[in-house]
C-alpha cells in the first residue's frame, strides 16, 4: 500500500498535481500583442475640387510647385525633360532636355537648386531652379523613382518600400525607412511630395496615394483616387496616377498622372 501511495505521490509532483490548461506559448502571445498593436491606415477619399490643363505628352515623373508654378520632370527615353509649367494654362515657360540615354524620373527643388533623378543611370542632375541650367551631377545605388525634400535631406524611392534619406550635398546616405501599410511592406513607392509633416507617395499601377510619417515609415491614411480621370477621357497613351504637388503658399494640392490631359487640385475626406 505504501508503495501505492508512494508511486501516486511522486506522479503528482511530476505532474504537478493540476488539471489546468497549460500557459499559452509566450511567443504566440507576443506575435498576437504584436498584430494587434500594428496601427491600421484610415482610408480617405479623393475629391476634385478644380481642373487645369496638363501636357498629354508629359510622361510625369515628378511635379513641385516653386514660386507660383509647376517644375515638372518627365520620362521615357529621347523625350526626358525638366521644365517650369503655368499652374493655370498648362503652358510649358522653359524647358531642359536629358540626352537621349536617360529616362528622367522624379524631381524636388532645395535651396534654389533642381534635384532630378534617372531610372536606371545610377545619375541625377542638379540644376538652377530658376534657369533650369544643369550645374551639377550625383551618384547613387540602385533604380531612382520618386524624389521629394523636408527642407534638409533629399528623399529618395526605389520601386521597393524603402525611402532613402541623402544628403544633398554629397548624395551620402544619411538613413532609411522602410514603409509598411497595415503591418505589411508597401512596395512600389513612386513620386513623392512633402506635405505638412508627412511623405505621399503615388503607388505604382494603384489609384491611391499613401501618407507616409516619415520617423518610422508607418502609413498613416490612403487616399482612394479611383476615377479621378474618367474612363471617357482615357486614350492608348494615357498611363498610370503620377505626380504630386503641394503648393506651401495657398495651401493647395495638385495631383496628375503620365500624359494625363488635366491637373486637379484636390482635397480629401473621409
Amino acid at each position: 500500500m505504501k508503495r501505492i501511495l508512494a508511486t501516486i505521490m511522486i506522479a503528482c509532483v511530476v505532474t504537478s498535481c493540476t488539471t489546468e490548461k497549460p500557459a499559452p506559448s509566450t511567443d504566440a502571445s507576443a506575435a498576437k500583442a504584436t498584430k494587434e498593436s500594428v496601427p491600421l491606415a484610415a482610408h480617405l477619399r479623393c475629391q476634385v475640387l478644380t481642373t487645369l490643363p496638363h501636357d498629354t505628352m508629359a510622361f510625369t515623373q515628378g511635379l513641385q510647385v516653386v514660386n507660383g508654378m509647376f517644375v515638372e520632370s518627365t520620362g521615357q527615353y529621347g523625350t526626358s525633360s525638366i521644365r517650369h509649367v503655368n499652374i493655370k494654362t498648362g503652358k510649358v515657360l522653359k524647358r531642359t532636355d536629358l540626352g537621349p540615354r536617360f529616362f528622367g524620373e522624379g524631381v524636388t527643388v532645395l535651396q534654389g537648386k533642381a534635384y532630378m533623378l534617372t531610372w536606371l543611370n545610377q545619375q541625377g542632375f542638379v540644376y538652377d531652379a530658376s534657369t533650369l541650367q544643369e550645374i551639377g551631377t550625383f551618384r547613387y545605388s540602385g533604380e531612382g523613382w520618386g524624389l521629394t525634400n523636408d527642407g534638409t535631406y533629399l528623399i529618395m524611392s526605389n520601386g521597393s518600400n524603402t525611402l532613402t534619406f541623402l544628403d544633398p550635398v554629397n548624395a551620402r546616405v544619411v538613413k532609411s525607412i522602410d514603409v509598411m501599410l497595415d503591418g505589411a511592406p508597401l512596395r512600389e513607392l513612386n513620386e513623392l511630395e512633402y506635405i505638412n509633416g508627412e511623405i505621399w507617395a503615388n503607388v505604382w499601377r494603384q489609384d491611391v496615394i499613401a501618407r507616409i510619417d516619415p520617423a518610422t515609415g508607418i502609413v498613416r491614411s490612403v487616399v482612394d483616387c479611383t476615377g479621378l480621370l474618367p474612363l471617357t477621357e482615357h486614350t492608348p497613351s494615357t498611363d498610370v496616377l503620377n505626380g504630386i504637388a503641394f503648393d506651401s503658399v495657398s495651401k493647395k494640392i495638385y495631383v496628375t498622372g503620365k500624359n494625363w490631359p488635366h491637373i486637379y487640385e484636390i482635397t480629401t475626406s473621409p
